[in-house]
């Protein structure tokens, strides 16, 4: 399956970003722990520069712990730090802010010695639906951006204080101007990094099916009790008739089949399932 991308208001996001950079001390860069790897936006670097970063793995919870503390290993270094999440429990963002003194020490210990009270200012950046609002609004205590769970929510710049010392924006989610490579552009349309509406949902479902069969061969069999075939349209119509997913004359319905499965995997309820 081919992803056709077109960037659209993704250049411009970018553009905002890079625009509100200089205003930032420490940058906060939100991954999905799925798809770590294809999250992390090449462009993103260039532009961040020599600032602090603190990558911060969401929806880890979808994963196997042993797997997620790989790449918290693989990402972090000397000038940036890396935390695994689950942004939608409660007070689970607590972990971050010893992690955002540490990193901006000097510019703390700095502003200290002058007898000046320093406010940090940090950046919240990422592609799309990797819970960047969600973070936020947990660090803060309180619903103070807006959230959802499609890519998109986030509309223009919000500056939000979080306590006495630390205020963070939070920037629409920005995917790369070009997705040329597909394996990156498919997983991050499995993950609901890109639109449902500019993807063939019965493709990426094919794909979808291909992709975790070879990384988790029983995934499908133990959510939806069938073996999958040589055709992944032949595991599609099988899955859609367990499911019940049948139009009239005894059709399956692999259109709602393939809805169905994404949702299913979105959601963790195929498993913990990492694609990177």
């Amino acid at each position: 399956m081919h992803i056709h991308w077109f960037p659209g208001h993704m250049t411009k996001s970018l553009r905002e970003m890079e625009d509100s950079l200089p205003l930032a001390d420490i940058v906060l860069y939100v991954l999905d722990a799925r798809a770590p790897q294809s999250c992390i936006n090449p462009i993103f670097g260039e532009k961040v520069g020599h600032k602090p970063i603190i990558y911060i793995l969401n929806k880890a919870d979808l994963v196997l712990e042993a797997e997620v503390d790989k790449w918290v290993g693989k990402l972090s270094a000397q000038n940036t730090a890396a935390v695994k999440l689950n942004a939608t429990a409660s007070g689970g963002g607590k972990i971050i802010f010893p992690l955002i003194k540490k990193l901006a020490a000097e510019r703390l210990e700095r502003f200290k010695n002058k007898g000046l009270s320093c406010g940090l200012r940090g950046m919240v950046i990422g592609v799309p639906n990797t819970g960047k609002s969600t973070i936020i609004n947990n660090l803060c205590g309180a619903a103070k951006t807006i959230t959802g769970n499609k890519p998109g929510v986030t509309r223009g710049k919000q500056w939000v204080r979080v306590n006495e010392y630390f205020e963070l924006l939070d920037t629409p989610g920005t995917l790369y101007p070009k997705l040329s490579d597909q394996a990156t552009a498919r997983k991050l349309a499995y993950i609901g990094s890109i639109k449902d509406e500019v993807t063939d949902t019965l493709g990426l479902a094919y794909a979808f099916i291909e992709d975790v069969h070879s990384l988790y061969p029983d995934v499908i069999k133990n959510r939806y009790g069938v073996e999958p075939q040589i055709s992944a349209a032949e595991t599609l119509q099988l899955i859609a008739k367990a499911r019940g997913h049948m139009q009239r004359g005894g059709v399956p319905d692999v259109e709602r089949a393939a809805i169905g499965l994404l949702d299913d995997f979105r959601k963790g309820r195929l498993g913990k399932i990492i694609l990177d």
